[in-house]
Order: C-alpha cells, then structure tokens, then sequence
C-alpha cells in the first residue's frame, strides 16, 4: 500500500466511531451534546492527531467540500486552526472577514449567509460579537452545516471540546475530576460551554471570581422563563484560595476590558490581589494539577508570569490539540451531510 493510502486507511478507521452516531448538521454548543456524541469526537480527535503527527499531513476525507471561515471578531487560535484543520482534510477553505467585504456596505448578516450557501459552501464557521448569530444562520440555511467558532458571550463549542481532549489526555479521565474555573465567568462565552461538556463528562465543576463577574443566573433554574434547565454539578465560590484546595485542573479566564462595562470591580489592584492564579495558590491544588487558559492571556492579570509558563502549564498544549478536535468535528458535519 503506497504512503498516501496508509495515511487514508488511518484516517478513515479512527472516523469510524463518528459515523455511528446519528447525523449533525450544526454545532451550536454543548449543551445538545450527548456524553456518547463527545466520547465519539475525543476518540476521532485523536485519530485526527496521529494525522497531523505524520510526515505529510494531508488526508482526502473532505476533498471537494467548501468550508468558509466568516469572521466579524479578530481572532489567531480559532480561525488559523480550523483553516488548518479544513486544509489537512483537503477541503477547500475560503475566509472570509468583514473587512473588504460587504458587510462593510451594511450587508446583514443573513444576507451574507445566504450568499455563500448559493455560491456552495457545505459548512460556514462563524464568529461573532452578538449571541445567537450562529443559531440564526442554522434556522435559515438549508443545506449549510453552521459551527459555532464563538458568539458575544453565549458558546465556544469547539474550545470546550478541545480542553475536554487535552485533561482527558493527560490525565486519563474525566468523570470525578475537579475543575475549577476562575476569573471573568460573567463574560466568558468559554466558560459556558465549558461547563455545558464538562458536567455532561460528569467532572465536579466550580466558578470562582468577584461576585460581580459570577453569572449566578446559570446555576438557577430557568424553567418557568421557558428556558434551559440549570446547569447540574456547579459550585460557585468567591474565595480563590478556598476554590483552588485539591483541584485537579485550574483553568483561568481573562478578563474581558472590552465586554465589560463600569462598576464590575473596584480596582485591577484589587483583583490581581485576590484573584490571580500564582504559585502559592497553584500549590493548594492536588499535586500535578493542570493549567489551562483559553487565550489571549494577560500576563501579570488573571495569571502569573511563572505559572503560564510553568511545569504544570498545558496552554500550549490546548493550542496544538485544537487543530485536531476541529478537524473531527469537520469531519462529523461532513459525515452528516453524506
């Protein structure tokens, strides 16, 4: 069997698990993930890795698809990694930012969806700065497959995914774990979903941060506004060195200057003082603990210096790992539109 075939045999028996799985059209977020949907995608994520590990980096599984990258936040992890995850699978890839396109002529957003379905794109990726832009697109768009990339502080499906890989690597499991979350939850789009696939995984959650930056909304039960059910196995703390005893994985959150308004904290100072993730409070966590932190950091703010770049530090790692967690996920709306 010649190179490139072996590198299409490999590719095609890790997918295997997803193809089991009933079809999806969309990812939107987590929160319609079934344990056994996100077993499927960590599994394909890792079939998807031993792709990118080998000397040539190419498999054909969506040759002749059209994934086009649309953009209205800046963003470098996000949108360079599922550029590169399409272009691995052999799609063809096409990005598309607001700027130097029609938006700028006051397209809306509809309209732009609409146009590159009837040029023939098979999957659109999309970030935006207003909740449930993507979700508008999937309710329109008949014969595109939507992913959510991050929408205003709604999802990020495709991180949340990726760092259920990356502790899931290293550590071995999920279920039982404690994940701690702290810093700007409020605004955290990441968070969300982050909560959403980790107690589906069955890991003990906690949000910790100024009780200004605590969506408490998300622990209390919105049945009778007619919307989801409160998120299960969620703890919420405001004491740091409290929060972080005996954590197996602590993830830090930035803060986001540019989603906040006035009022939500007294002073940086003060913050940097109660809240920053450091050495000393890294020590209270269980031996071998993970950092993590979705990007971008600020150094000196949410997290220290030493820490970001330290032994127990796998930011870099989440990074690598995206590019594999989106080409399964490709892959999935791929197979669910066969």
């Amino acid at each position: 069997m010649s190179l490139p075939r072996a590198i299409e045999a490999v590719a095609l028996a890790t997918t295997a698990s997803i193809a089991e799985l009933p079809p999806r059209k969309h990812v939107l977020d987590l929160d319609d993930f079934t344990p056994s949907e996100i077993w499927a995608l960590l599994e394909s994520s890792r079939g998807m890795e031993e792709v990118l590990h080998r000397d040539i980096k190419k498999v054909p599984a969506l040759r002749g698809r059209v994934v086009v990258t649309l953009f209205y936040e800046a963003s470098t992890r996000t949108r360079v990694s599922f550029e590169q995850a399409g272009k691995v699978l052999s799609a063809d890839v096409i990005n598309v930012s607001t700027s130097g396109s029609s938006v700028e002529k006051g397209e809306s957003l509809l309209n732009t969806g609409l146009t590159l379905q009837a040029m023939g794109a098979d999957a659109i990726v999309i970030r935006h700065p207003h909740s449930g832009a993507p979700n508008l697109l999937a309710r329109h768009l008949d014969r595109v497959g939507v992913i959510n990339a991050g929408d205003g502080m709604h999802a990020h499906p495709t991180q949340a995914l990726l760092d259920l890989y990356t502790i899931w690597k290293k550590l071995g499991r999920l279920e039982g774990l404690k994940v701690l979350i702290v810093g700007d939850v409020l605004h955290s789009r990441v968070a969300r979903s982050n909560l959403w696939g980790f107690t589906r995984m069955g890991a003990r959650m906690v949000i910790c941060g100024p009780p200004t930056l605590l969506p408490l909304e998300l622990l209390r039960s919105n049945e009778e506004a007619g919307g989801p059910p409160s998120l299960p196995s969620v703890e919420v703390d405001t004491d740091l060195d409290r929060a972080i005893q005996d954590a197996d994985v602590v993830m830090a959150l930035r803060l986001q200057a540019e989603r906040q308004q006035s009022g939500f904290l007294p002073s940086l100072r003060e913050y940097v003082r109660r809240w920053q993730v450091t050495p000393e409070r890294l020590d209270r966590a269980k031996p071998g603990a993970l950092l993590m932190h979705p990007g971008p950091m600020n150094e000196g703010i949410e997290i220290s210096s030493s820490v970001a770049h330290g032994g127990n530090s796998v930011i870099e790692e989440q990074v690598a790992n995206g590019v594999a967690v989106r080409m399964a996920v490709l892959y999935q709306l791929a197979a669910g539109r066969k």
